[in-house]
């Protein structure tokens, strides 16, 4: 059987790497056609060397000397801003995993979306930012084909959950997302005060990378997947609750009153294999659940110690402008408190006021209107920072 085609996008962060895996577990089933990274030349090198992909893309164009000296083979490189989109469009591979962070993961997804690929999707953030302006069916469902043949799976835990439970849109009722809580779900509103960058990265299940991680101790994470399901769906009534074990991923609730629920062990080779081989389901080296020893637990979330879930409610009911700003917003806070420059508790206060400052009366043409709401709601971050400090 011949091995399905892969690009993976960021292969040196969390997600990519974990791709590689499944696809070095996989038995030949899939081939890293392409591989793009930032800067990270030593492990984007020894992923090369390992899996010899024809093509191997990175940002960082003063480091490609380097690149061509640590590599046993001579691929085709390709740098600088546009080498994930070139990397996404890449004819070769059929699937492309979108594993870049935040909004940097949003040309490449319309480069492969343009070019009638199978996106596998784990940058949340392209999705929120992007969904005004990409092709939607009767039902707003972003996962249905595109007229081109391009498709949208999606990999994040909790959106394959959903993709995986999902009936016809018209007997659902409402989505239900699940949030571990984070580094801090046992502390106060008042304790959060005080914590640091350092107390923030520490996860209590999953590993992640630097600013992810933080979103998921502030739940601005969990945010951009309520517009992210949203959008992805076409189902405006999400739910999100604390569920501190991580095994249910998340759940469909349907107009009779039953719930269908996905669970699995905490671990997202899972879905990435999943949203690799769907339709099908192949056989997986992860453990299987012993239900025996897995107490499952749910609590509401506290919508005053998480103001990142009203402000997402608040950023969906607009649904075009305030998506993009809340994301680039957060962006920038993320990257003040991860530098000491504002608290924990100001990264909401920062991305209230981009939002409130936004342009809602912007009418999206392309992406460069996009950008344009990205950049004035980071210019509008910096001011918070300044009126906190």
């Amino acid at each position: 059987m011949k091995s399905k085609s892969i690009s993976v996008l960021g292969s040196t962060g969390s997600i990519g790497t974990q791709t590689l895996d499944v696809i070095r577990e996989s038995n030949g089933l899939f081939r890293a056609e392409c591989i793009c990274a930032g800067k990270d030349v030593f492990t984007l090198s020894a992923q090369a060397n390992e899996f010899r992909p024809s093509l191997v893309g990175i940002y960082d164009e003063s480091k490609v000397p380097e690149l061509r000296e640590l590599l046993s083979y001579t691929p085709e490189i390709v740098s600088g801003k546009d080498a994930a989109s070139l990397c996404a469009e890449y004819p070769m591979s059929h699937t492309v995993v979108n594993g870049v962070c935040g909004i940097s993961g949003f040309l490449p997804l319309m480069s492969a979306i343009m070019s009638g690929k199978t996106v596998a999707a784990a940058n949340k953030e392209s999705i929120v930012c992007a969904h005004s302006i990409l092709e939607k069916n009767d039902s707003g469902n972003l996962t249905e084909p595109f007229s081109n043949g391009a498709r949208i799976i999606p990999v994040d835990s909790e959106q394959s959950a959903i993709f995986q439970c999902l009936e016809e849109k018209c007997n659902v009722k409402s989505l239900i997302l699940t949030a571990s809580g984070g580094a801090f779900r046992d502390l106060s509103r008042r304790e959060l005060e005080n914590v640091t960058a350092a107390d923030a990265l520490s996860h209590p299940t999953w590993n992640m990378g630097r600013k992810i991680t933080v979103d998921s101790a502030s739940l601005f994470n969990k945010g951009l997947e309520v517009m992210e399901a949203a959008f992805l769906f076409g189902v405006d009534e999400i739910e999100v609750l604390i569920h501190r074990q991580s095994v249910v991923h998340s759940m469909v609730r349907f107009k009779d009153g039953s719930v269908k629920a996905q669970l699995s062990v905490p671990d997202m080779r899972g879905a990435i294999q999943y949203a690799l081989t769907y339709p099908k389901r192949e056989r997986s080296p992860l453990p299987h659940l012993n239900f025996t020893d897995c107490p499952l637990t749910f609590e509401q979330v506290d919508c005053e110690k998480y103001p990142a879930i009203p402000l997402a409610y608040e950023a969906l009911r607009e649904g075009r402008v305030l998506p993009v700003a809340y994301n680039a917003a957060n962006e920038e806070a993320v990257e003040f408190f991860l530098q000491g420059r504002c608290k924990f508790t100001d990264i909401a206060k920062i991305v209230a006021y981009a939002m409130e400052k936004a342009d809602t009366t912007v009418k999206y043409s392309d992406v460069h209107d996009i950008i344009e709401t990205d950049t004035a709601a980071r210019r509008h971050a910096a001011i918070a920072l300044q009126n906190i400090n």
